[in-house]
């Protein structure tokens, strides 16, 4: 019985986890399933280009005008056109990275360290990793500084609302960094918290939140500028109070 059992055993077609056909029953799967065995991939076009805006376009766009216009209307202009060829070479990069081999039927990198991986292996996969990692922190805290400086200017803008502007209202960005990162550290401990599909939506939204807020102060200032000579004077002040900093 023991060698029956045996010989059934070994002659049984092992299907493999990945394996979806008519030999191995589950034929049906194929609907649901990609050429990788997960899930049947329903992005768009459209869904598609929100996560690229939520990818390129942060709060950094508020400051964005200012910076550039601190380097004049030719090297301004000449340093956008330059980062956007980067951004577009380097997306393509990534883009002919995702399949290892055949772009078509090549194997997935679904990480950027797969991608690593499969084209330059060796000690350059640590090399990359450091980097990446170094990055990801050096952008965690640049967000943690950035959340706390505009919850502390609207609890200043809150405060001259009540006391007036001869209140000098100063206070301290610490607790509120402390606030953001406590957020953040409950926020990372949600399983798969990257698959929500509303978050996307919301990023998307708060990305042309920052960009219709950088434009609508733009042009704001554009028209305050171009007003008559007591407003202009009253516009050029007004900005040179705001660039500094309270004590």
């Amino acid at each position: 019985m023991a060698a029956t059992s045996a010989e059934k055993s070994g002659n049984r077609h092992v299907v493999a986890p990945m394996e979806v056909s008519v030999e191995a029953g589950n034929a049906g799967e194929a609907a649901w399933l990609d050429d990788d065995g997960r899930p049947r991939r329903t992005g768009t076009f459209w869904t598609a280009s929100a996560h690229i805006i939520t990818a390129v376009i942060g709060s950094g766009v508020l400051s964005l005008a200012w910076a550039i216009a601190q380097l004049g209307w030719v090297a301004g202009p000449t340093v956008m056109l330059l980062f956007a060829f980067v951004i577009y070479y380097t997306s393509t990069l990534l883009a002919e990275c995702y399949r290892t081999g055949d772009p078509t039927t090549g194997k997935r990198n679904y990480t950027y360290m797969d991608a690593v991986r499969a084209n330059l292996g060796g000690a350059k996969v640590t090399f990359c990793g450091v980097i990446q990692y170094a990055n990801l922190v050096g952008v965690a805290i640049g967000y943690t500084i950035a959340a706390s400086i505009s919850m502390r200017a609207i609890r200043r803008a809150d405060c001259f609302h009540e006391n007036g502007h001869a209140d000098p209202c100063r206070s301290s960005s610490n607790p509120y960094m402390i606030l953001f990162g406590a957020v953040q550290i409950v926020f990372s401990q949600i399983p798969d918290f990257d698959q929500i599909w509303w978050l996307s939506i919301v990023a998307a939204v708060m990305s042309f939140t920052y960009s219709g807020i950088g434009l609508s102060l733009g042009i704001a200032q554009t028209i305050c500028m171009f007003a008559a000579p007591y407003h202009s004077a009253k516009c050029k002040q007004d900005v040179v109070v705001s660039a500094v900093p309270d004590g």
